[in-house]
């Protein structure tokens, strides 16, 4: 049996989703609610000491870090394997997502906070923002997360965390002349890993980066990705259109000023 505690808009967790779903695997959804804090909650820090999404359990066994789930997943079930079949194939594989795990995943982090949830967040009594934040275990990120919300795209983080992203952007768009998916004829596991960033930047009113004058092969790439039967099951259909609603009216009131910093030399 297959249990995930996750979350609908969490870029990690829409990576898992969509790997079950492209596996037609079924599961027991466990909602985790971030901005509640949940992922803070005893029992829950109890399967993932980290305080994120996604964990999966699959018959008893907890796993935890979305990049190291979905090899498990490819893994345990080999049927429509997602990782190429050659040494080499998987080691670029690799590669990419490690860029994802150790240079994107906080970047997107800086830009959502910055823009999509902060207001949701500085609504909330002062006393229950700055428990969330304090129960981040690691200092690191809970020092960025406290300037973003507190300073949105002033902050001292957030030009650097958008040249980490463009510079992913241009990587995809020169990568994708060379083969349809990161690596190879089909999906795999690294399309699956950057799909939630690339998603999260259009939910956050960044179009204007991913449309067809720009980078026309992202634009390919990110429509194929939709049109697939798992997208809908994975990401539009958990999607709430009031929180979209709140990304999208976030980044269009910023981008006046975040669009000089996508420009190259920034």
């Amino acid at each position: 049996m297959l249990e995930l505690y996750h979350n609908a808009a969490s870029t990690c967790s829409q990576k898992v989703r969509m790997v079950l779903a492209e596996k037609s695997l079924d599961y027991t959804s466990r909602p985790v609610d971030l901005i509640a804090g949940e992922q803070h909650a005893p029992d829950y820090v109890k399967l993932n000491p980290n305080h994120v999404v996604p964990t999966l359990v699959h018959d008893g066994v907890v796993l935890i870090e979305s990049t190291l789930i979905n090899e498990y997943l490819d893994d345990a079930f080999p049927d429509a394997p997602m990782k190429p079949a050659d040494a080499a194939g998987r080691h670029a594989m690799r590669l990419w997502v490690k860029r994802f795990d150790e240079s994107v995943q906080g970047a997107i982090g800086v830009v959502t906070f910055a823009i999509g949830p902060r207001r949701m967040l500085l609504e909330l009594p002062e006393a229950v923002r700055e428990a969330n934040i304090a129960a981040i275990p690691d200092p690191g990120r809970r020092a960025i997360r406290r300037s973003v919300i507190e300073h949105g795209v002033d902050a001292p983080e957030f030009e650097g965390a958008m040249a980490r992203l463009i510079v992913l952007l241009d990587d995809m768009e020169a990568h994708l002349a060379e083969s349809p998916w990161l690596t190879g004829a089909g999906f795999g596991l690294a399309d699956a890993g950057v799909l939630p960033y690339i998603l999260r930047l259009d939910h956050l009113a960044m179009g204007p980066l991913l449309a067809a004058d720009a980078r026309p092969r992202i634009a390919d790439w990110y429509a194929r990705v939709q049109a697939r039967p798992a997208f809908p099951v994975a990401v539009s259909d958990w999607l709430p259109e009031p929180l979209l609603a709140v990304f999208r009216t976030g980044g269009e009131e910023v981008w006046e000023r975040v669009e000089p910093m996508t420009r190259g030399g920034g």
